[in-house]
């Protein structure tokens, strides 16, 4: 028996999403399906905001709804010690711990040739350009410990060396092949307190 032509559009849609497969989805379309009508189109209302009101910070790119976001505009972080992440997530990550006092910046990625992913579609050039423009002093590398995440923190520490900024990597808390967003706060604190310059 074949399914309805919106079912079998609901569940082409949801496994465009990353971990959900076909049975996830079947179980997801029909929780929607089984549900009242109000909380799908709260869910509906939810993706949307998110497309419409989403923006990333000039500053910092990461996500945000108010430019430059609440974590670039705070008066009491240090915009001269400047934390890289990989992702948006991974500041949600650090911010947890509630340790870091200084600002981020996302890279949106990290250097991966087989995905065709080089320097040019990160935000290498704009980091380097923050660097001057707000005087930073330290910059701390927190990219995954992952062959990728690896080789974009040489890259990075290559690039800034003519900068004269202090470069530091966090330390090898985390579990090589993990990732920050999975972390707990203990052992990224650790990472944290651990770094190490680059040389």
């Amino acid at each position: 028996m074949k399914r309805p032509p919106a079912v079998n559009e609901l569940l082409e849609q949801l496994q465009r999403m990353p971990g959900i497969g076909q049975k996830t989805a079947e179980r997801l379309s029909f929780f929607l399906m089984r549900g009242s009508t109000e909380h799908a189109y709260k869910l509906a209302d939810a993706i949307r905001n998110v497309k419409e009101k989403i923006i990333l910070c000039s500053q910092c790119h990461s996500i945000t709804e108010i430019n430059p976001c609440g974590i670039c505009r705070d008066p009491k972080r240090n915009p001269s010690f400047v934390c890289v992440v990989e992702e948006p997530h991974d500041v949600y990550a650090m911010e947890n711990m509630g340790y870091f006092k200084g600002v981020y910046h996302v890279l949106m990625g990290v250097i991966s040739p087989l995905d065709g992913i080089g320097p040019a579609e990160l935000t290498i050039e704009p980091l380097k350009k923050r660097i001057v423009k707000d005087n930073v002093e330290e910059v701390v590398i927190a990219t995954n410990p992952t062959m990728e995440g690896e080789s974009t923190a040489v890259y990075i520490s290559k690039i800034l060396k003519s900068e004269n900024v202090k470069i530091t990597r966090i330390a090898r808390g985390l579990p090589v092949g993990g990732d920050i967003e999975y972390a707990d706060e203990v052992t990224l604190m650790k990472s944290l307190e651990g770094r190490t310059e680059m040389k």
